[in-house]
């Protein structure tokens, strides 16, 4: 069974560091998948309010920043895959 685990460890493609320029890539993901969010979830403002005036619930929010992360982490595996970051 270890040698299953060790086999696929060393097969995994080498991830890049952090840095700026990833920060960037996610925060834009993030920032994209809440304009995304906001002018497509039908029921945005059902359930507890944010503090901040961004037009979506809590669990509105929650969904988009999970939708952002999940895009964030393509794009960076593929930027990273391209040689770009």
């Amino acid at each position: 069974m270890y040698s299953h685990l060790l086999l696929a460890a060393s097969t995994v493609a080498q991830t890049v560091e952090w840095n700026p320029k990833v920060a960037l890539v996610m925060i834009l993901c993030n920032v994209l998948a809440i304009a995304i969010g906001r002018a497509t979830i039908k029921y945005k403002n059902v359930g507890p309010a944010l503090p901040l005036p961004l037009g979506l619930s809590l669990g509105a929010f929650i969904g988009t920043v999970c939708l952002g992360h999940i895009l964030g982490t393509g794009a960076i595996l593929g930027l990273a895959n391209a040689g770009v970051l």
